[in-house]
């Protein structure tokens, strides 16, 4: 047990340094490539921040747990809306000026909906996770053309100015960066996996809820911490352009290659506990950042609230176990 405690802690460590390098070659190596800086957030850096969740399902789906990796891409998800942007909104208002993030909240409600209309059968069959992979594939045609169509988008600004700010990075160190950080993340997540699966065994505890605590929390570190950096930084886009794109990775892309490595039976409770938190925390993304009428606008209050759901979700899973 000592080992497998070492393991998930060491694993949840080299994990956060391994994806903050990863995302930084990665974004480095993209902007000597030519992409534009909208791209460059939403996708490099997107995709970057959920790296870890995409790691540590698709190990654990061909370790033969599937029911791990689905908590841990709903669980992040979770913890994403409800712990991140509740804590970075109660340490400043998030205001939403992009109107590409206005145009991918919509979309993000959308892709959650398909995603627990394939849960009613309790299954989620290799289809399923092609059919998940081919929205992915869609979105992601549609993310460049948006990019391309938004140059000055108040996203692109933010994100320009980050990349412009950040420490220089010859294109041979970020290539070295990118794939040390990608090596890495395999590692920890295999540390991850492994601790994470024995210590739900040897207490009795469904890999199920694992996914949906700790290792969720654990993959979700990147996001926070991206997302603080942001913050502080005043770019509020890019800190729910973080979330945002994270959300719609681990629906589509995580949940998708899983499921396609080891198709799984869902428990019920997935659907009506873990799927409908979920959902309803996305909806009121989606009202709280469209604002209307007005400026999008996630003010400290809101925030609190998210973080008392989170901290109630928590707390209720946990007595499951401990009752």
């Amino acid at each position: 047990m000592l080992l497998a405690v070492l393991a998930l802690l060491a694993g949840l460590g080299l994990l956060v340094w391994s994806a903050d390098k990863f995302v930084d070659g990665a974004a480095a190596t993209a902007k000597y490539a030519g992409m534009p800086p909208l791209l460059i957030g939403m996708l490099v850096v997107g995709f970057g921040t959920s790296a870890p969740e995409m790691v540590v399902s698709a190990m654990a789906a061909s370790d033969g747990n599937p029911a791990l990796a689905l908590g841990n891409a709903y669980g992040s998800n979770i913890t994403n809306i409800a712990l991140i942007l509740g804590l970075v909104a109660l340490i400043s208002p998030i205001a939403v000026n992009s109107q590409v993030l206005r145009k991918e909240l919509p979309i993000l409600l959308g892709v959650t909906l398909f995603a627990g209309w394939q849960l009613f059968d309790h299954q989620l069959t290799r289809f399923d996770a092609w059919c998940l992979l081919g929205v992915f594939l869609l979105l992601m045609i549609w993310s460049v053309w948006q990019g391309m169509r938004n140059p000055g988008d108040p996203m692109a600004v933010e994100m320009n100015s980050e990349l412009a700010n950040s420490e220089s990075m010859s294109l041979k160190q970020s290539i070295i960066w990118l794939l040390v950080g990608l090596l890495l993340l395999i590692l920890a997540s295999r540390m991850l996996v492994y601790g994470a699966v024995f210590i739900a065994q040897s207490l009795g505890v469904s890999d199920l809820v694992i996914g949906l605590t700790v290792v969720a929390v654990g993959t979700s570190l990147p996001e926070l911490a991206s997302s603080l950096i942001a913050i502080k930084k005043g770019e509020h886009d890019i800190a729910l352009g973080n979330v945002i794109g994270s959300n719609l990775f681990n629906t589509l892309a995580v949940v998708g290659i899983a499921a396609a490595i080891q198709p799984m039976s869902v428990d019920a409770v997935v659907l009506t506990r873990d799927w409908t938190l979920m959902a309803v925390l996305t909806a009121a993304l989606l009202v709280l950042g469209f604002g209307y009428k007005k400026q999008g606008r996630i003010n400290r209050f809101e925030g609190a609230l998210l973080l008392a759901v989170f901290c109630g979700y928590t707390g209720y899973l946990l007595s499951t176990v401990l009752g």
